[in-house]
């Protein structure tokens, strides 16, 4: 297997993005790569269809703080410098294909709920990321059922 260089963690600041994280970090240091971290927000006019008849902005603007805010504590705890976050708006499948083509990365780790019927039909950020990715993408399994990685 070819050693991974740049390595892409795609995240969405919750708790479960800390055994997420903890993948890509081992990844990271078995094979001396760069770790670069990604979160995505998504604009209020996509989550809610634009049929809100008001002006979010502001709303935005505080989402966007408080997503930076977090997002560089985050990377702090992972020791990744700020020239390798990415805090971007948009959609997160899109957004996580773009920036792995730009960083030029080799995998892709992201956080997967592992669901089953109607939920996996609707589709998730894992498998949107999966399809259409131009590198590898590891999916680690979080929430009920989960198995956590011993040091």
């Amino acid at each position: 297997m070819a050693a991974y260089k740049r390595i892409l963690l795609a995240v969405d600041l919750t708790e479960e993005s800390k055994p997420v994280a903890d993948r890509a970090v081992a990844l990271a240091k078995f094979f001396g790569a760069e770790l670069h971290v990604i979160h995505v927000i998504e604009p209020l006019s996509l989550a809610y269809g634009g049929d809100i008849p008001m002006d979010l902005s502001s709303v935005q603007d505080q989402i966007q703080e408080q997503a930076r805010s977090h997002l560089a504590e985050f990377c702090a705890s992972v020791s990744v410098p700020e020239h390798r976050q990415y805090l971007i708006f948009g959609r997160p499948e899109a957004e996580i294909h773009r920036i792995a083509e730009e960083a030029d990365v080799d995998v892709v780790v992201v956080g997967s709920h592992g669901r089953h019927g109607l939920a996996l039909l609707l589709g998730s950020t894992a498998n949107g990321v999966l399809h259409g990715a131009c590198c590898d993408v590891l999916a680690v399994r979080v929430g009920p059922g989960a198995h956590q990685i011993e040091d």
